[in-house]
């Protein structure tokens, strides 16, 4: 007989009270059931259930055997399950939250990727530096810069957010170009918020310097900063994706490439029972693969 066809009746008959529940239930015989049974206990040398005429009663061993085999059946029908969704195509919609600057520079230039390989889903993306709760707003994933709390979502780390420190041709030759770290203290820095205005910190072959800097400009957009080092107003501190195409152009100079500024940990993350969705799942093998 098949295993998991008795485990299937033995765990039927523990919790519907008799063999001949089990039976109906299973659309068997109540000899067959009990035959299913007699198996498993013949298989484990072990008795299960203490029946009389009137009642049955597990045995300690039949107890603890209940548990597990409920485990496996659960497992089994989660592994069906699993198969079916990977042979079906992902399809409708995804809903998505990430941060202002990498959505908008670094996301959405991969979506057209994704788009094309998997032309039946379509993506919803709410940008925002806030943190959403992806229950309560009804996300699926989520995209997240720093270290992560404590929590039941599942994390697939990405590339870490690299930063760097950029200055308009402009501003260098009106105000000089920075030797040394230190030297920022004497320079209009252009700052996220005034709690990034505080120190920055940059690791070179003399060790770590953390430099006191000051501007008078603050903008919370990583976009506007760069606005506003391309017009000259300042040196900024911001992702490399950022600033990198301006870097390459000459609209805006490298400062200190030789010093290692702070990363960040970058993850996507989402709630484990949503994984099983073709969707879901194409979307965060998509980010891992581009974002590695």
């Amino acid at each position: 007989m098949d295993l998991l066809d008795s485990m299937k009746v033995y765990v039927l008959a523990v919790e519907k009270g008799s063999l001949s529940a089990a039976a109906a239930a299973c659309g068997i015989s109540a000899t067959m059931a009990g035959n299913h049974l007699r198996t498993l206990e013949k298989r484990l040398g072990m008795q299960l259930l203490q029946r009389t005429t009137r009642r049955q009663h597990l045995t300690a061993f039949g107890e603890d055997y209940y548990a597990r085999c409920k485990e496996i059946l659960r497992l089994v029908a989660e592994t069906d399950v699993q198969a079916q969704n990977l042979q079906l195509a992902p399809a409708g919609k995804l809903r998505i939250t990430a941060p202002l600057t990498f959505g908008a520079e670094a996301l959405m230039p991969a979506m057209a990727a994704y788009l094309e390989r998997y032309p039946d889903v379509s993506i919803d993306v709410s940008l925002s530096d806030r943190v959403a709760d992806l229950v309560e707003e009804g996300f699926e994933a989520a995209i997240r810069i720093g270290q992560l709390p404590d929590s039941l979502l599942i994390a697939r780390p990405l590339a870490p957010y690299r930063l760097m420190i950029c200055a308009a041709p402009d501003y260098l030759a009106r105000r000089g170009t920075p030797r040394h770290p230190a030297e920022l203290s004497r320079h209009e820095c252009l700052s996220f918020s005034p709690a990034a205005l505080a120190h920055w910190r940059l690791t070179g072959e003399d060790g770590v310097c953390s430099v006191p800097i000051s501007g008078r400009l603050q903008v919370n957009h990583g976009q506007a900063l760069r606005v506003a080092a391309l017009h000259g107003m300042g040196i900024v501190l911001q992702p490399a994706f950022l600033l990198e195409t301006d870097v390459r152009a000459g609209r805006l100079v490298q400062l200190f490439p030789a010093h290692a500024l702070p990363s960040r940990p970058l993850n996507v993350v989402y709630l484990p029972d949503r994984y099983r969705s073709p969707k879901l799942r194409s979307f965060v093998d998509f980010l891992v693969e581009r974002f590695s």
